[in-house]
């Protein structure tokens, strides 16, 4: 069995790591845009351009399923991605999870990009699964960068900035970007209001990663250790995890298994991810 996941960048890894979860023994092929991010402030079709190009390569690998582990693409590339891809590939978007957040009571905020904060999508979202429930669009500017880059002192700084814009009164929070759900327990903590009940977060990557199985008429296995393969493609180019991505649980997680990279191929490394990874790895 064989999934690839799809995203500009590291935003996948929380898809990724949960169907790793789910079935250790799958092969895992990340495909990713380093050269073309960040999507958001592109047009729809220059994203739908981009999110081709991503799914071709992983598309190469002859997968049996394909994950779009981003918002933006979902929301622009999704038709043309299917169109292209399926019935051969089954395609799987991923949509902020509004219906299950607001299905517990208000009231909910929704921690997205400013691109998608007050958008048609999230405005239609809210609409078709909010069921009456107040819920707040708060905007994030700077958080899905500062993770990307694993830049500590910005993730906080934008958290910060998000969580001050929340309504204290939030017992719900719904992570509409991918990218978010790797900092998910620091979003609670700045959230959390002492002797409060426990403030619910969700997110898309279990969901997804279940509905990918699903599509492929498979059932959850877990193991104990994993034994299927990675693959990381960059912008076309095959390469090694990103030591950003050994700054996360997910990250790690993924890289605790076997990983398929051609020859030669470098991990994709920047002095500051270094420090951070090894830090990570102590």
């Amino acid at each position: 069995m064989k999934i690839a996941l799809m995203d500009s960048g590291t935003g996948l890894l929380a898809a990724a790591a949960a169907v790793r979860r789910l079935r250790p023994d799958a092969d895992l092929v990340l495909s990713s845009d380093p050269d073309g991010m960040p999507w958001g402030p592109r047009t729809p079709d220059d994203v739908t351009a981009h999110a081709l190009a991503v799914a071709r390569s992983a598309a190469a690998h002859g997968p049996d399923a394909l994950i779009v582990a981003c918002n933006t693409a979902s929301v622009h590339a999704l038709p043309a991605l299917r169109a292209e891809l399926e019935p051969q590939v089954p395609v799987i978007g991923t949509v902020p999870a509004i219906k299950p957040a607001a299905a517990g009571g208000g009231p909910v905020a929704i921690w997205a990009t400013p691109a998608t904060t007050g958008s048609p999508y999230q405005r239609d979202l809210i609409e078709r699964f909010g069921h009456g429930v107040e819920i707040t669009g708060v905007p994030c500017p700077g958080l899905a960068d500062a993770v990307e880059a694993a830049d500590e002192a910005a993730i906080d700084a934008a958290i910060a900035a998000a969580a001050h814009r929340t309504p204290r009164d939030v017992r719900t929070v719904v992570l509409g970007c991918t990218h978010y759900e790797l900092v998910a327990e620091r979003i609670r903590a700045a959230l959390q209001q002492p002797g409060a009940p426990a403030l619910a977060l969700h997110g898309s990557a279990e969901a997804v990663a279940a509905q990918a199985l699903r599509r492929i008429g498979a059932e959850p296995a877990p193991a104990a250790a994993p034994t299927g393969a990675l693959s990381v493609i960059l912008s076309g180019r095959p390469a090694g995890l990103p030591a950003t991505a050994l700054v996360y649980a997910e990250g790690r997680l993924l890289a605790a298994g076997r990983t398929d990279r051609a020859p030669g191929a470098p991990a994709e490394t920047t002095p500051a991810a270094d420090g951070a990874a090894a830090a990570a790895r102590r």
